[in-house]
């Protein structure tokens, strides 16, 4: 199951939805929303996320967080290591290979060392507002 399909099947349970009744909502067939929220199905569309958005009435953070899902959630991930380190090679197959066993715990911590290594937005820095003539010390 992807992050999106999980939310999306609990955005339908919490609401009492059916699969069939949100796919006829969306125009979609009902095996592909069951494919997408298995992970059988690569990332939604875009143009999906919101419609789900608006059906569900997500506004804000809710919304925002349904569209960081959606890009979240390829079920075939490919990581080109090419021009990177043999260290990072060398992590990216050992990941490939173990993924499917480590605990939850472990994919948590994971998560965590990452949240802390990706790199933050740089604040952007104000220009100072140009100065009167009359506002400089010595300018009386």
């Amino acid at each position: 199951m992807t992050p999106f399909g999980a939310r999306l099947r609990a955005l339908r349970a919490d609401r009492g939805v059916t699969l069939t009744h949100l796919a006829q909502a969306l125009q979609v067939s009902p095996a592909y929303l069951s494919a997408l929220e298995h992970g059988k199905r690569g990332a939604p569309s875009a143009g999906l996320v919101h419609q789900v958005n608006e059906y569900f009435g997500l506004i804000w953070d809710e919304a925002e967080d349904l569209s960081r899902l959606a890009r979240l959630s390829n079920p075939r991930v490919t990581v080109n290591t090419a021009g990177l380190t043999p260290e990072q090679t060398a992590l990216a197959n050992r990941m490939a290979q173990i993924i499917h066993r480590l605990p939850p715990e472990t994919v948590a911590a994971l998560h965590a060392i990452l949240d802390t290594t990706t790199p933050q937005p740089k604040p952007r820095l104000r220009r100072p507002a140009p100065s009167r003539t009359g506002d400089r010390p010595g300018s009386d």
